[in-house]
């Protein structure tokens, strides 16, 4: 997936779900049936893609350069 078209979202609260990390930014996914069931995919430190509430979350905007780095570094692990 081509950078500009990636999505971001930090976790704001982890409440009942001990594996996310509050602060912490997570690659979204691109998932409609998630979405209608008020979810988002999103990608863990292990590169596996998991769905989480949507309230956990706080989708955010990066720069181009940004996002672009935020993927390589996901990309290295």
């Amino acid at each position: 997936m081509p950078a500009e078209q990636c999505e971001f979202a930090i976790c704001v609260t982890n409440e009942s779900y001990e594996d996310l990390e509050v602060w912490k930014v997570y690659q979204v996914l691109p998932d409609q049936k998630a979405a209608e069931v008020d979810c988002l995919r999103v990608v863990d430190e292990s590169g596996e893609d998991y769905l989480y509430p949507t309230s956990r979350f706080v989708r955010v905007t990066f720069p181009d350069d940004v996002r672009t780095r935020l993927l390589a570094t996901a990309g290295e692990k």
